[in-house]
């Protein structure tokens, strides 16, 4: 896991899973240090991460506040049991089907939930934090938010991408790809994650970029893509336009078969 800084008072906590044939998906979680510290989302749900500890060199556990859920799927949810335990005085904010999503597996204290619609804001003592639904989203729970104060904007699975290494998927940056290498990992994603795309109506669904189109921050946080610095213009173009890209097909039964042969020992690679 890599952390590093965006901004002046916003931390990356980068970490990324290796996806057979489809690259290195980045899955980030963040840290505002507000008045009132807020972590966004809380890391993979693998046995081999210990997110609460790397969470304890980037701010005090005892002066975190808020943990604002994007969505309640596993790869965001790793360490937020942890983290309650551990930060007493932190209250996890989502919303009422994402807390009921949360019950299916081990339910959230209630006591410690706020919720959070789009369209409502929450006060963090320095600034307002400004839910809104991006676009793109495979959680019908995903609630993202704008940093009045620093005009980042954090948009859970959105924009996402996989990138083609680990090093790139936790230490790079959005714009190290180039724009048309950017906008393939962008489109894969959102057809893969985001499926019900190629099938609304796409004037109502363009017209859902556009107060992302208005705000138009200058850095663009998602869980699964390095921080985008000044792309924001380029990226909602990309996205506007998956609902003419090709649904994604995965791989089949037979493309299964042949994979697990390859991983035996001494197998040649096929057609040799």
């Amino acid at each position: 896991m890599d952390i590093h800084k965006v901004g002046s008072d916003t931390t990356v906590l980068a970490d990324s899973l290796e996806v057979p044939g489809i690259g290195h998906l980045p899955v980030n979680a963040y840290v505002v240090t507000a008045k009132e510290p807020v972590v966004v989302d809380t890391g993979l749900s693998l046995d081999d991460r210990d997110f609460v500890a790397t969470l304890s060199t980037v701010v005090d556990l005892d002066d975190v506040r808020w943990i604002w859920l994007t969505h309640p799927d596993k790869d965001h949810t790793g360490g937020i049991f942890d983290l309650l335990a551990a930060a007493p005085e932190a209250k996890v904010v989502t919303t009422f089907l994402g807390a009921g999503e949360m019950t299916t597996e081990r339910p959230l204290p209630m006591d410690r939930v706020y919720f959070c619609n789009p369209g409502q804001s929450l006060d963090v003592g320095d600034r307002m934090l400004h839910a809104f639904r991006p676009p793109l989203f495979d959680n019908p729970a995903t609630v993202g938010f704008w940093d009045e104060k620093t005009g980042i904007c954090f948009t859970s699975d959105c924009f996402g991408g996989p990138m083609p290494t680990a090093e790139l998927a936790e230490s790079g940056h959005a714009n190290d790809l180039k724009p048309e290498e950017l906008a393939g990992a962008q489109t894969l994603w959102a057809t893969i994650d985001s499926p019900w795309v190629h099938l609304v109506d796409q004037g109502k669904y363009r017209a859902t970029i556009e107060p992302l189109r208005e705000m138009n921050p200058e850095i663009v946080l998602s869980t699964h893509l390095p921080p985008a610095v000044r792309m924001t213009a380029m990226m909602l173009e990309t996205i506007a336009a998956v609902p003419d890209s090709d649904p994604f097909v995965g791989p089949d039964q037979a493309a299964l078969v042949q994979m697990l042969a390859s991983f035996e020992p001494g197998a040649m690679p096929a057609g040799k």
